[in-house]
């Protein structure tokens, strides 16, 4: 199975118009387009019955006490977790494309809450909902994509890794609107007939070599 992508090359930086914030010199960083990339798969096997996608940062840093402060960095050598950029499922099999912006097509303070996508998909909660919890601007359930926005400060370039699973299920047995990346590996365990991964990089860290 292939997945891949003519909005940036695989391994390489994500352009800003599919990231949720960009370098600004002034502030550091100010919102970007946070326009979904195009993304394409081919290869199948027999007996796929729908597709779920995934969008995974881990190199998150554990730790937040230095993010974002100024005067402060976020060591490189700073323990990782995980973070959900995107989570998609129910994509039926004659899917096999989404064309960029098709998806998301802005920052939408408070979460997208029905955010486009294939007919029969549905989009569940990615961890911007956790991050911007307790905000009185921007807290809120966010569905769907919403792009990088790593520390200003981190030392490290982050890794977003778009994965499609291939699985023998029509419908993922997650429930309700508020299902996570986790809720839906636990839920597709055993049933994920092949996987494809296609990976870009961001930092809006100016002084992090590869950063934009």
């Amino acid at each position: 199975m292939q997945l891949t992508s003519t909005s940036f090359d695989d391994g390489q930086p994500i352009p800003e118009p599919y990231c949720f914030c960009r370098i600004d010199p002034e502030t550091h960083v100010s919102l970007a387009d946070n326009r979904n990339p195009h993304l394409a798969w081919s290869g199948a096997p027999e007996g796929t019955r729908s597709f779920v996608l995934l969008c995974m940062d881990p190199d998150v840093p554990t730790v937040g006490d230095d993010v974002n402060q100024e005067g402060r960095t976020v060591p490189h050598d700073l323990p990782r977790c995980e973070f959900c950029h995107w989570v998609m499922v129910d994509i039926p099999i004659d899917c096999t494309e989404l064309g960029e912006g098709t998806c998301s097509r802005e920052v939408t303070a408070r979460g997208k809450t029905a955010p486009d996508g294939p007919t029969g998909s549905r989009q569940g909660i990615n961890n911007y909902t956790d991050w911007f919890a307790g905000d009185p601007d921007m807290g809120g359930d966010y569905h769907g994509y919403d792009g990088p926005c790593p520390p200003w400060n981190d030392e490290r370039v982050h890794r977003y890794r778009f994965t499609i699973h291939a699985i023998d299920l029509e419908r993922c047995p997650v429930e309700g609107d508020r299902f996570g990346a986790q809720d839906v590996l636990k839920a597709v365990e055993g049933h994920v007939l092949a996987s494809a991964t296609w990976t870009g990089t961001c930092s809006l860290n100016p002084d992090v070599a590869g950063g934009r």
